[in-house]
């Protein structure tokens, strides 16, 4: 029976460490933060003691991790947006910040429209324009609508780190400035393909560009799309088994 408990809490104690191999840790001058992809866009955030979630969504495991501090969301769809998930990572305490229309479904969550900049725990928050520029399921109707969805800029002891969200190459996006690590989607025919999204991060020069919510893409392709541009792309793993 001590066998197996043992060998039981080793597997336990295992699965953190495999959760975290691609971890990154971006040096800051308020310290370093942590950065963990979970699912999709489900993002794990870490610094000076908080918590943050971008988007936890199902499938994203979620068991075992920590309770957020504050919970980022992007949209109204359900990759990005979902209740059972929220209040799982959640605690009495935890904030939620998320675009107007979020609210009506999430009523913890306070609103955040585009353009609108929030400070919070040593933190700057910038909700950035996220939308469809000519795709969507019929003529004259789009994925993502101007104005529904954010994106977000997070800047940390001197570090500015920019998630996407659902988002084509749109002009706020492109007139970005001063982004060390920018997370940039990729999926059709929701947001927009790895050639486009590379065309867009070269507008914008992040120091380092991390794909996420790229289900069923070409990432070759985008890293392609950027060879000598002096832009550092890293490649983690957004769908584990």
């Amino acid at each position: 029976m001590k066998l197996l408990l043992v060998l039981l809490c080793t597997l336990f104690a295992m699965v953190p460490l495999a959760r975290a191999a691609d971890t990154q840790v971006i040096p800051t001058s308020a310290g370093p933060v942590k950065i963990t992809p979970l699912y999709h866009a489900s993002t794990l955030i870490e610094a000076g003691g908080k918590t943050i979630y971008l988007d936890p969504a199902k499938p994203a495991k979620l068991s075992g991790l920590p309770k957020a501090d504050l919970i980022l969301i992007t949209d109204i769809h359900g990759d990005h947006m979902d209740p059972a998930s929220i209040k799982e990572v959640s605690k009495a305490e935890t904030e939620i910040l998320a675009p107007p229309a979020v609210v009506q479904t999430v009523t913890a969550a306070k609103p955040m429209g585009n353009g609108e900049t929030k400070n919070w725990q040593g933190w700057t928050i910038d909700a950035v324009p996220a939308y469809n520029l000519k795709r969507g399921p019929a003529p004259g109707k789009l994925f993502h609508d101007k104005g529904r969805g954010n994106g977000y800029v997070l800047t940390y002891g001197g570090k500015r780190l920019y998630f996407s969200g659902d988002t084509e190459g749109v002009p706020e996006m492109r007139a970005l400035k001063n982004i060390d690590v920018a997370f940039v989607c990729m999926n059709l025919p929701y947001t927009m393909p790895p050639d486009e999204a590379a065309d867009a991060v070269k507008t914008f020069h992040p120091k380092i560009v991390i794909p996420y919510h790229y289900r069923g893409s070409d990432l070759s392709v985008f890293t392609k799309g950027l060879e000598g541009t002096g832009i550092e792309v890293r490649l983690l793993e957004w769908y584990p088994k």
